[in-house]
């Protein structure tokens, strides 16, 4: 087929396969959209479909892409009709501040006082070693042991789940 028998066949075929398509799916912009795609598959093989056969190929490539349209559309849902507790569980508990209270009251006292200090109150390491009692080395690792530890028992799966 040339391109001129193309164009003749949109001329001729395009309001036809459009009015059987709008009368099975009742809706204007699917059906502008399965003709636009019938003629776009006729394009694709215009080398393969003869001028004389251009009727009956268009009305079987729209009637299943039409059907295609419709399986496709079944497997789809209004979102508002969703039921959100379906995809949802509530078996995980994740309120952060009960979590870091309990890791923090795994911590031995000093290791617990100066990452309060340090890290709740904004104190320096030496203002922090003035409290305690602590040189300021002391205090430093002292809250890299409990940053670590921390660290470690926040982020296990078991603490968290």
């Amino acid at each position: 087929m040339t391109t001129g028998e193309f164009n003749k066949s949109v001329d001729n075929y395009a309001d036809n396969v459009y009015r059987f398509i709008l009368k099975s799916i009742k809706d204007e912009d699917k059906a502008k959209d399965i003709v636009q795609d019938s003629f776009e598959k006729l394009w694709m093989n215009v080398d393969s479909v003869s001028f004389t056969k251009v009727r009956p190929y268009l009305f079987t490539t729209a009637y299943h892409t039409m059907i295609d349209v419709i399986r496709r559309d079944k497997k789809k849902t209004d979102f508002e009709s969703v039921n959100l507790s379906a995809y949802s569980h509530t078996e995980q508990y994740s309120d952060l501040q009960e979590i870091l209270n309990e890791a923090l009251g795994k911590l031995s006292e000093i290791q617990r006082s100066v990452i309060l200090l340090r890290d709740y109150e904004g104190y320096s390491y030496e203002e922090i070693g003035e409290i305690t009692g602590l040189n300021e080395s002391q205090v430093k690792v002292y809250i890299y042991r409990a940053r670590l530890f921390l660290k470690n028992y926040i982020v296990s799966p078991e603490t968290v789940l």
